[in-house]
């Protein structure tokens, strides 16, 4: 990988990623031939916090149809990371 901001793409926004911000665990989408090791850095690195685990799941091409056109949904990379006790990350806070 090339940088931190390569490895993370972007954060997932969604009610259950939000349920999991109560449990100091958020999810990021990221690239897809990144390893634990480089999420945890690039993590640590952009947000300054402390990452105790990383998860990831690998999110499969979906097969959709459009009229009579069929296509892929493209698939992605999903890391779900867990902060030491006390850090947080500030896009993740509600309002």
């Amino acid at each position: 990988m090339k940088g931190s901001r390569d490895v993370i793409i972007k954060p997932v926004i969604s009610e259950k990623s939000y349920s999991l911000v109560e449990q100091n665990r958020y999810t990021f989408i990221v690239h897809p031939k990144s390893k634990k090791i480089e999420i945890k850095k690039a993590i640590e690195e952009i947000f300054n916090v402390k990452v105790i685990s990383v998860n990831t799941i690998k999110i499969a091409p979906k097969l959709r149809r459009l009229g009579a056109s069929m296509g892929y949904k493209s698939g992605y990379k999903k890391a779900i990371v867990t902060l030491k006790q006390g850090d947080s990350i500030p896009i993740f806070e509600s309002k």
